[in-house]
């Protein structure tokens, strides 16, 4: 009897170990399994969508308006924070412009019916000293329109949402750089920053710059920023003076930029002008 009890209890010991082996373990591993994968499929259904997030943020930033106090905002600080917005959002775009120069045709794209699309690995230019330069340009072309808002809150909960919601793409974009180009893509990610510039690495751009690209591809972008600015400047003015000013500094730049825009949009989709042989 007393052998068979030892040996029970030797046997249920060994199950209580192998299950707490599976639980510790194995589970852990499995959970964490599940959750990359979890996290790079909503990635890449953001990535699908995420046209979408400039215009939540204006349409969503003017009951902002409606709810900012400005009487503790002099004139002098008011124009200092205007100034502020405008150059935040003006250096956005020009980091999308050096990205968007010296890039090659199949990367750095819009959104495609097939989703993620890279046929080579960027790593110089902008590229050496951060991984998403064109994420980094998005965030700072809609920091200004939060700061144009005059709200300190708003600017930090969507610059909260903004990160919450990028660092889903990113991680679905690099999961499929990764199975695409192996070790190289993973030597250049291990000394390249994701989202904040590090120059110590920087190496020149293997392409020429080119003014064409980003003629052909940024001119909706600038316009939306402008569209906004110009939005949240008439709201602030009907809601501190019950009326609108038709000739306004925001109404003005919408109106250059819109007739800029639909100027390269007619020359991109009727005319060869800023075609480009290897360029997207």
């Amino acid at each position: 009897m007393s052998k068979c009890y030892i040996r029970l209890f030797f046997l249920s010991g060994l199950v209580l170990f192998k299950v707490a082996l599976n639980r510790y373990f194995c589970s852990p591993y499995l959970h964490i399994m599940a959750l990359i994968h979890s996290f790079e499929k909503s990635g890449n259904y953001l990535f699908k969508n995420r046209g979408w997030i400039p215009v939540l943020v204006v349409v969503a930033s003017v009951p902002v308006i409606f709810i900012t106090s400005t009487e503790y905002i002099g004139a002098s600080l008011m124009g200092l924070i205007n100034t502020l917005a405008v150059l935040t959002s003006f250096t956005g775009f020009i980091i999308r412009a050096i990205t968007i120069g010296i890039v090659p045709a199949g990367t750095s794209g819009r959104n495609t019916s097939e989703g993620q699309v890279a046929s080579t690995v960027n790593s110089s230019g902008i590229y050496s000293v951060v991984r998403h330069p064109l994420y980094l340009g998005n965030y700072l072309m809609w920091l200004g329109l939060l700061i144009f808002t005059w709200n300190i809150w708003w600017i930090i909960i969507v610059s909260m949402f903004y990160w919450l919601y990028y660092e889903r793409i990113m991680f679905a974009e690099e999961r499929f750089l990764e199975r695409k180009f192996g070790e190289k893509y993973m030597t250049w990610a291990s000394v390249t920053p994701a989202f904040i510039p590090s120059f110590k690495n920087y190496r020149k751009s293997e392409l020429p710059f080119s003014i064409k690209s980003i003629l052909r591809r940024e001119y909706s972008g600038v316009l939306a920023v402008a569209a906004g600015f110009a939005l949240i400047d008439n709201i602030r003015r009907y809601v501190e003076g019950n009326s609108f000013e038709i000739y306004s500094c925001t109404h003005f730049a919408f109106m250059i930029i819109l007739v800029m825009a639909l100027i390269l949009r007619t020359l991109k989709h009727h005319t060869g002008l800023l075609n480009e042989v290897g360029r997207s």
